[in-house]
């Protein structure tokens, strides 16, 4: 392994090719024989430092169609901490389901799983039928993992019927020394990036973009209101610069002065601090409050000039999935993904009916939604989220941080990378973008 890395250091890549693949590398694991350590407690109570492991697992094999990556930096999401909790359930079922497809899948069901649906990182090797990738091309990867062998995928990957997150739903994932992925996962890493940033935007900023820009989410059009939640979160930090850049405007819901002065500082000009303005849509743990669904939906309406949100970018879910569907405009949506607070949704269906509003479920991004929120990221129009950087050792940690909602933006994780900046290419766009690139740090 450090012959590969004093070649990436060197920027030799053109040897990487040439160099032995080692028989193991260290990924950080969750076990299968500890699926029931967390068993009775409460979700905030269980503690990823205890789950997931550093372990040296053996390199796969590779197979067609497919690549071995050397992961120079990773990031933490949501997917990780699920994992890491064992909630809504245990991953290893996913891992089994997937090794019942094929012989070659079959070598993703282990007792173990390597987490990690992000990377950054250069290719070592290629399988056969991979044509456009090479060894020692610099990569990102999005997290579509899609098998592509039936007639529903060919229209929207993501609807596949063996569509899968890589890392969440497959093994070999991304917060590890190397990662297998398959070669239509891969996209350019921006050059004027360093690794732990480019890291970064793969899965949320692909999951916005099509959210709220693509025709198979919101569908998102110049001078439309959008509500963010959570807007310097990992997907709504993504969320804000995209409505802010699509020539919409962005409603930022966040939970501290210190956050939105941080979502001002991206352009926002619409905040709404929760927490300073007492909103609590729940009056106990069975019972929602529509009265404060009306009072939130007043403070949007003062907020706009008495416009309602033409869309609601919806994650939190159970806690707030009832007021977004009250404030949301006459006809306008609801675009769904994830459910941080809980998988249960409810909402009073009159608001929903009677108004024709759309709830539209969302989940990543095929590989031509995540090619173009790539492009804007290589382009320096959409600008990395990166708040804190930890190393490989030190995963747990960054998974605790996302676990408790202590981070801003993302949690990146070193993991071949032996320090944070390094890996930049072009360094003339990171000096016009370094103030937005830096907006996050140290926050």
């Amino acid at each position: 392994m450090q012959q590969i890395l004093d070649a990436i250091l060197a920027d030799d890549l053109a040897a990487v090719g040439g160099l032995p693949v080692p028989e193991e590398y260290r990924g950080l694991v969750v076990l299968a024989d500890e699926v029931d350590i967390f068993q009775g407690l409460p979700t905030k109570e269980k503690d990823p430092h205890r789950s997931l492991h550093l372990r040296h697992v053996p390199t796969p094999e590779l197979g067609p169609g497919e690549a071995l990556v050397a992961v120079m930096a990773s990031a933490i999401n949501y997917n990780t901490v699920w994992t890491s909790i064992f909630e809504p359930l245990p991953t290893f079922g996913f891992l089994q389901r997937y090794g019942k497809l094929s012989d070659l899948t079959r070598r993703h069901d282990l007792p173990y799983h390597v987490v990690g649906s992000d990377l950054a990182g250069v290719v070592l090797r290629t399988g056969p039928g991979v044509n456009r990738w090479n060894a020692g091309d610099e990569v990102v990867a999005h997290c579509l993992s899609v098998e592509l062998e039936d007639p529903a995928g060919h229209d929207d990957t993501m609807l596949d019927p063996e569509q899968r997150i890589w890392g969440f739903e497959t093994n070999f994932g991304g917060l590890a020394e190397l990662a297998l992925v398959k070669s239509n996962q891969l996209m350019p890493k921006p050059s004027h990036l360093t690794w732990e940033e480019a890291a970064c935007p793969g899965l949320v900023n692909s999951t916005a973009y099509r959210q709220l820009i693509s025709s198979n989410g919101a569908n998102m059009r110049q001078g439309d209101n959008v509500l963010v939640w959570g807007a310097t979160g990992g997907l709504g930090s993504y969320a804000t610069q995209l409505t802010l850049h699509g020539g919409a405007t962005p409603i930022c819901v966040v939970s501290s002065p210190d956050k939105a002065e941080l979502v001002r500082s991206m352009g926002a000009e619409l905040v709404i601090d929760r927490a300073a303005e007492g909103f609590q849509f729940w009056k106990d743990e069975r019972t929602q409050d529509p009265q404060e669904w009306k009072r939130f939906g007043a403070r949007i309406r003062e907020l706009t000039g008495g416009e309602d949100p033409d869309i609601v970018l919806e994650h939190p879910g159970r806690d707030t999935f009832g007021a977004s569907v009250y404030v949301t405009r006459r006809g306008g949506t609801i675009a769904t993904c994830a459910s941080t607070s809980g998988f249960l949704h409810e909402y009073d269906n009159r608001y929903l009916w009677m108004s024709l509003k759309r709830i539209i479920g969302s989940h990543f991004a095929n590989y031509r939604e995540a090619s173009l929120a790539n492009r804007l990221v290589a382009k320096g129009r959409i600008h990395p989220t990166l708040s804190r950087t930890y190393p490989l050792e030190s995963a747990a940690t960054a998974a605790t941080d996302v676990h408790h909602n202590l981070h801003q933006g993302k949690v990146g994780v070193l993991c071949l990378a032996p320090a944070e900046g390094l890996g930049v290419r072009d360094a003339d766009t990171r000096d016009e973008h370094l103030s937005a690139i830096n907006r996050f740090r140290d926050r």
